[in-house]
Parts: structure tokens; sequence; C-alpha cells
């Protein structure tokens, strides 16, 4: 289990060492289309992979073939019928399709695509063996591109997603960790992984994204969590035009501050790409190496971080992308060529490593983020105190506890006695997640 709260020197960013760093493909993956118009294409990882290979980077990750998530594993947190349901149904089942289209939220940002459940299974799977490699200490970071997929909610799809592979991955990591950090840099909220923990002080969820008549249209800065999770949930709206100096004002004193209080025993890192610059359905103004500042500073604190993908619709830039954080993550630096490799026409005419930022105008003014950064910090430190009560609290009964109070070898685990979750959306009807 990790330590206590408070600030340790460990938790400074450190001088750039080489990482053991393990790289979870599934050559399948990027066979499965959500259809002819829809932007979420599959197929950007095995892009992505394609570039890795030709790159050479391969020679420094140690590359893993994930295991398929089975449905046990997924109703962890999602619901036995609405995994049933993804399991079988198929396009042609147009009549169950139509039956239990409100009631999980399948239609037309969700549809219901051949093999949707075993493309389900792979991103799912992928992020599950990450964080199993993490927590077996086989692994300083792990990367899983087909993952990330943040808005899936425990009984429902919502925008392009079906399983929420990083909250399962997350209830693995907490078999062993105290804490576990979840930043998200995709340009939409992460809405499905904050709810999912938003009344728990095991998992601090960070968002950096737009906000305002934007999907999913949550994540503002008041939605700060509930009960014991309060403070724990940390949101920073953010505007059009978002470029990588503004960005970096930003996230690296947020996430500095995380770090130095919460002290984490694991990151877990979604990388979105659709706020990069560019993108088909993002706004954001960040150049390839503005968003890899994320993997970088994430990195430099040697705490074990997962990896993951999520969204980005302009798809020869989000392989670019993911190609170079795992360049990153391994420390190496790459050509600017791109390599020859099958996917060659996606890059031209330049054939570069880059994605450049444009002359997009950028609407959040200093001001607006300095105001926006001060909330935040001063949401940080109600939750540094709340952080301070509860070890009195509990240093308080330690102390008071006798000792002749503790059982003697007996088996405690039973169903009162583990940890419980509920989310946002069911704290109405007291309705409670399966223990992790």
């Amino acid at each position: 289990m990790s330590g206590s709260f408070g600030p340790i020197n460990t938790f400074q960013p450190t001088a750039t060492r080489k990482n053991r760093v393990a790289y979870y493909y599934h050559q399948d993956v990027g066979n499965y289309h959500y259809g002819p118009q829809h932007p979420m294409k599959p197929h950007r990882i095995r892009m992505t992979h394609n570039l890795i290979l030709n790159y050479g980077l391969y020679k420094k990750l140690e590359v893993m073939r994930p295991s398929p998530a089975t449905a046990a594993e997924m109703t962890k947190f999602h619901t036995d019928d609405y995994i049933d349901f993804l399991r079988r149904v198929t396009p042609e089942s147009v009549e169950e399709v139509t039956k239990y289209q409100a009631k999980f939220n399948v239609g037309e940002d969700c549809p219901v695509f051949d093999g949707l459940f075993e493309f389900c299974s792979l991103s799912a799977g992928g992020s599950i063996d990450a964080a199993t490699k993490l927590i077996r200490g086989e692994a300083d970071i792990a990367i899983n591109w087909s993952g990330g997929l943040h808005h899936a909610k425990k009984s429902e799809a919502s925008g392009f997603c079906y399983v929420n592979d990083i909250v399962l991955a997350i209830l693995e990591l907490l078999r062993v960790h105290q804490r576990v950090l979840y930043v998200d840099i995709d340009i939409h909220h992460g809405d499905g992984v904050e709810e999912a923990f938003y009344l728990t002080d095991r998992v601090m969820t960070v968002s950096f994204h737009k906000y305002g008549e934007y999907f999913p249209g949550t994540g503002d800065i008041s939605d700060v969590g509930y009960g014991r999770g309060k403070y724990y949930s940390v949101n920073f709206p953010l505007k059009d035009g978002m470029n990588d100096e503004s960005y970096e004002s930003v996230f690296c004193p947020v996430i500095q501050h995380v770090m130095e209080w919460y002290r984490p025993g694991a990151v877990v890192l979604q990388c979105g790409g659709d706020s990069l610059a560019g993108d088909r359905l993002g706004c954001f103004n960040l150049s390839m190496k503005g968003h890899a500042m994320a993997v970088d500073f994430l990195k430099s604190f040697n705490v074990p971080l997962l990896l993951l993908g999520g969204g980005g619709y302009t798809i020869r830039n989000v392989s670019r992308l993911w190609t170079y954080e795992t360049a990153r993550a391994v420390g190496e630096t790459l050509s600017s060529e791109i390599p020859q490799n099958e996917y060659m026409q996606y890059y031209g005419p330049e054939f570069k490593l880059d994605v450049p930022s444009c002359n997009m105008e950028n609407l959040n003014s200093r001001q607006y983020l300095d105001k926006v950064l001060a909330r935040v910090l001063e949401n940080l430190r109600n939750f540094r105190c709340c952080c301070v009560a509860y070890l009195r609290e509990l240093t308080s009964f330690i102390v008071e506890v006798p000792r002749d109070a503790f059982s003697d070898g007996e088996d405690d685990d039973d169903e009162t006695t583990k940890d419980v979750r509920v989310t946002r959306e069911n704290l109405a009807t007291d309705a409670v997640k399966k223990p992790c």
C-alpha cells in the first residue's frame, strides 16, 4: 500500500531516467469499424503500431498481446444486463436494438457494429493487463493506445465509448495501491471516470477540457466530488484555442500540487488526441510536443504510469502523436522524417513527425486562466485540510483501539468490510458499485 498523505521530496520531478515500458497491442483491434461516416476510427491504432514498428521503437519496448477482457471482468464495474446486451447484440438484431436503444444509449453516436463486444474486450483487456503489469512491478510505464474510452457509464454507452476500460484498470490498480491518480487531457471531460469514483477518496480525477456548450456538458469547476470524495474530483474548464504555453502554465502547477499532497501509488493518463490542433472534432490548438508535455511531466515523478488512448479524429495526427508519446515514454528521440510504412499516403505531403499549432485565436486569456487556477488550487488546499483531518481521526482511532480487538488470523474480508463505491448518478437511490 502507498504511504500517508503529505509532501515529500520523492514526489518532485526528477531527471529523466530509462524506464521499463510495456506496450499492449492486439493485431485485430484495427479491424473494427463504427460505420462509414462515423468519426471514431479504430484503424488509427493500427497506423500508430505500424509507425512504432518502422521507427524501431519496438526494440525498446516489451511488446505484449493483451488477453480479451471477459464479461465477468467487465461487470466489476458495468451492470450484468448491459454487458449481456453488448455480448449478444448485432447489427441484424434490429428489434433488440430498438427495444434497448434508450436504456443503453446505443444509436447514432454509439452504433451497434459487427464485432462490437470483441472490440470492447480487446480495448478493456489491454488496459487491465497493462495495470496488472504495473502492480506486479514488471514495468515502470505501461501503454494501451486502444484504451482510454472515458465516457462509458456503468449501464450505458456514451460518446463513442461502450466499456470503460479506464475504470476497470483503476479497479485493478486499487488492489495494491491505496490511492490512484487519474489525469485526462482529452478535449472532452472525462465524465465516465469521474462519475465512477465521485464518492471515494481512493481515486483522484483531474480533467483539463473544453467546457461550455460542448459534449458531454459536465466538468464544471464546482464539481469537486461528494461525501468522502469531496475535493477529489478536479476540473479545469477551458475555452477554444488553448495553446502549448497556456496549457503548460496551468497543467504543471495543478499536477505538481496533486502529486505532492495526494501521493498516489500509481497514475493513469488518458492521452486523447482530440486536444491537438486541427482535430476533426476538437477546438484546441496544442502541438504534438505541447500535448506530450503532460507525458513528460508525469513520467518525471517516477511513479508507475499507465498511458491510454482516447479521442482523436484526424487519424494521421493521432498516429503521429501516440508514436511520439511512446518514444517519450522510453526516452528515445525520433527522426522528424516519417519512415516508410504501410500507411505512408496518410502523412503527405510533408511526411513529417510533427503536428504544429496553427494561428487559431486563444480565447483563454491570462486573466481567465489565473482566475480558474486560483480556484482549483483553493479547492486542492481544502482537499489537503481534509487529508489532515482524516489522518488525525485515523490516528486517534488506531491509538484508542485495544490490541485484543483485532481478530487473530481470521479472514475478515467479508462483504461488510470491503470498499464500497457508488456513482453520482445512483446517489439518490443509494445504489452501490461492486467492491474492488
